[in-house]
């Protein structure tokens, strides 16, 4: 029978273990729920996630454990044999360097990247208690720090000129709106030529952006892309498997989200004034 797509009630879930109130995953279950026939294939995607892990300069030990087990054989008899106790961070690794051929694996990378996200925002408490307004500046500060990761990765790419870089983006943004460019969001938006379209969105569809440019600038890097080809067509499966998690989730494509009444720099400007006020 097909192994459950990866989600909140997918096979992945199914086979979290909780002892103590701290959850953990053996990497042997793992493998079955991403569909590797053999095990020993599945290490050699182990030993990548560890070298992510180690490159990310996070503790190795504090998320792969590795372990011996004790496994009864069909004949009764019993054996050792080696696995891995994984936090659902070492699982998020795993499946990023997973093979993305596997159509159970591609979901997951997707389903990883917005629950990877959400655990960030849920770390930051304060984050609950913002208004509206000040997610989204939050946010779009965020998509500026990244944007800009995303623009070096793009560069050692291939993606050498403005125009090279503009057409990049604009391959994000067709996967993620659905084949909508750049200048046919800008329009429906109602915006003017000076205006930029990040700054005309709400806190949810910033969120959906920024999980495409982390994404995307995490493969290029871990595949070492070559050529400004490859990078326009890995940012365009990247947003059409975003745009796929969206969908999956139940949730509202970001061209059909509302425009919000005032922009990011309207707002800014405000936040000063108020600050200014307070000062005096």
């Amino acid at each position: 029978m097909k192994t459950p797509p990866i989600g909140p009630t997918s096979g992945f879930e199914r086979i979290r273990h909780v002892v103590r109130g701290n959850e953990f995953w053996l990497a042997r279950e793992l493998s079955k729920v991403l569909e590797y026939a053999q095990y020993r294939n599945f290490e050699s995607v182990i030993d990548r996630a560890v070298e992510a892990c180690r490159n990310s300069k996070i503790a190795v030990v504090d998320h792969f454990a590795h372990m011996r087990k004790m496994v009864t054989l069909g004949s009764g008899a019993t054996r050792a044999v080696e696995d891995w106790k994984l936090s659902r961070y070492a699982c998020y690794l795993i499946v990023q360097n997973g093979d993305p051929a596997k159509p159970v694996v591609a979901q997951g990378q997707s389903y990883f990247a917005v629950q990877a996200r959400r655990q960030e925002l849920s770390d930051e408490t304060r984050f609950e208690r913002l208004s509206e307004d000040e997610r989204r500046i939050m946010l779009r500060n965020e998509l500026n720090q990244h944007n800009k990761a995303l623009s070096a990765a793009a560069r050692a790419a291939g993606v050498g000129t403005s125009i090279d870089y503009a057409i990049f983006q604009d391959h994000g943004y067709r996967g993620l709106y659905g084949g909508r460019q750049a200048k046919d969001i800008h329009k429906s938006k109602g915006l003017k030529k000076s205006h930029k379209i990040l700054d005309h969105m709400g806190s949810i569809e910033l969120a959906a952006n920024l999980f495409r440019s982390t994404q995307t600038e995490e493969k290029l890097r871990r595949e070492l892309v070559g050529t400004k080809a490859q990078a326009n067509k890995m940012h365009h499966a990247v947003g059409q498997r975003v745009r796929a998690t969206i969908r999956e989730l139940g949730g509202t494509m970001p061209e059909a989200l509302p425009v919000p009444q005032k922009s990011i720099p309207q707002l800014e400007r405000e936040k000063a004034k108020r600050m200014k006020a307070d000062e005096g």
